[in-house]
Parts: structure tokens; sequence; C-alpha cells
């Protein structure tokens, strides 16, 4: 059962029209034209510096690259955070939170990649280069020290990621962990009719707007673009965080089913009547995989 502040949620987002945009094509792509000429800032917010973190930036790839180290320790392990926001929004003050959080408690360094928001970027010209920022980290410490994670539209591009380092031939990283991810693009899961009217964030009309700008000349059943129609066998562990009031959650547990049955290690966290990334919302189910999250990454 949910805690009482998590059932609070629900009201609350519907309260803020939290799902306004995803509800309706048009309010979608008129937050994207609005985006575009208005551009959200992106830095960490000022309010990290109570965090035992140091943050560097570098722009050599093309893109603002950040790097969140623990200031207390060396950091004896890296990974790669890519954000959610359903490839049309810009990094959000709670994941800089989440990631300066896991790097502080984890001793690990963690690199955020400021990727092109779609429809400038897309899965083509996207995921590719964040698979060459995994494979310079496993090149500098070993696979078995790097991991990689993402929420949402992030976990797509990470999974994704993931599965076009194994192709090139990368050794498996030591962990990928996926917050309510984006699996299959096509939404065409029929359990999510069950979900939807349960969700008080997504649905899918608008979230199949930013798909066709975020896909670009890839067909969704692309594994860039949809990487639960992509091969599992051969990935490294994965550790999935998801919640029941969420329209990725079917389709996370098919990932689940289909990766154990490829021979892939999973630990599945399904809260039951928790939203969509609730591990990076301020409830107790939220610092509790927080805690699992550090916990993988150092162990």
């Amino acid at each position: 059962m949910p805690s009482t502040v998590s059932r609070l949620l629900p009201p609350l987002f519907r309260l803020l029209g939290a799902r306004r945009e995803f509800a309706d094509p048009e309010v979608m792509l008129r937050g994207v034209r609005d985006r575009q000429v208005r551009p959200v800032p992106y830095g960490p917010p000022r309010g990290l510096r109570g965090v035992q973190i140091e943050v560097d930036v570098r722009h050599d790839t093309g893109w603002p690259v950040y790097r969140v180290l623990p200031r207390s320790r060396t950091a004896t392990r890296a990974a790669v955070y890519v954000h959610g926001g359903a490839w049309v929004n810009q990094i959000h003050p709670l994941h800089w939170r989440l990631v300066a959080g896991l790097a502080a408690r984890s001793g690990t360094a963690i690199t955020v990649p400021i990727y092109p928001l779609a429809p400038v970027g897309t899965a083509a010209t996207v995921v590719p280069p964040v698979a060459d920022l995994l494979a310079a980290l496993v090149d500098r410490h070993g696979a078995g020290q790097v991991a990689v994670l993402g929420d949402s539209a992030g976990g797509q591009i990470a999974l994704s990621a993931v599965q076009l380092l194994r192709d090139r031939g990368v050794p498996p990283l030591h962990r990928t962990v996926l917050v309510s991810p984006a699996l299959d693009l096509t939404l065409a899961n029929p359990e999510i009719d069950l979900v939807e009217p349960q969700d008080p964030w997504l649905a899918r009309p608008g979230t199949r707007a930013a798909i066709e700008l975020w896909r670009g000349d890839l067909p969704v059943k692309d594994p860039m673009v949809s990487p639960l129609f992509g091969e599992l066998a051969g990935l490294g562990p994965l550790t999935v965080f998801s919640g029941t009031r969420d329209i990725t959650s079917p389709d996370t547990r098919l990932l689940v089913g289909r990766a154990r049955a490829a021979g892939v290690p999973v630990d599945h966290h399904e809260e039951p009547g928790l939203v969509h990334v609730h591990p990076l919302l301020p409830v107790p189910e939220g610092r509790r995989a927080r805690r699992l999250m550090a916990g993988v990454l150092g162990d």
C-alpha cells in the first residue's frame, strides 16, 4: 500500500495539470515550440551546494557534459545518468538532486550529458554518443566499474545505448538502472488501456506526438527507439523501478520477464499505487528507491 504522502500525489498532479501536455498532442507540440524559442536552463541548481559533491563541465563532445563527484572521498566507480522528460523537456532540478545524492552516497563519479532535445536531437543522433560516453568510461575504468542510469525517456536512451555497446563487443556493464523506463514506443501493449485512466501524469496522445519527433527517420520498432524490440541476452545486470499508476509499468513487466528469460539478472522494484518516476520524488518510497540505487552503484 502506498504511503500517506504518496496517496496525495495523484490528486495533486491533477490539480496542477501535470497531465495536460501528455493528454493533448497540440499542447505537447506547442510546448516544444515554446522551449525552442525560450530554452530552459540546464545547469545544476544552486541548492546542490549543500551536498558533498564537486561539479565540472566540458563541451568537447558538442554537448555540455557535466561530471558530479563525491567531495569527501575518491570516486571508486563511474556512471552515466541520462535524464527523462519525454525527449522534449530539459533536465529538471529533481534529476540533479538525485544525481548529487547518488554521487555523494555511493562514491561514484556520475557523468550527465545534456543531450539535444527532440526534434533537434533524435534517437539516431543521441543514442550512439551516449554509448560512446559509456565506452570511454569502460576503456578508462573497466566495464565492471561502470554503470548507466536513466529515468523515463532517459531509461529508453540508456537501455538502447547498452544494447548498442553489447553489439559493439563491449563487455557487460556493472549495472543498468532504469526508473520508469519508456521501452516500447508503439505504446501498443493492451495492458496500458487498464493503467492509463489511473495515471495522473502520463497519457498516450501527447506522448505519441513527442515520440514522432524523437524517432526521426527510424522505425518506431528500431531498438534505438524501442529497446524492448532489441536483443536482451548478453546485457549486464538490470535494476528496475516502477509504479503501478504509470503507463510505462506494463512494458516494464515485459522487459523484466524477457530479460530474465534471456539470462540477464534483474532486480525489479514495483511499488503498488505509485506514479511515474517516483524514485525522484520526496516520498518515502522515493527515499527507499534512492537508497537502493546508491547501494547497487557502490556494491
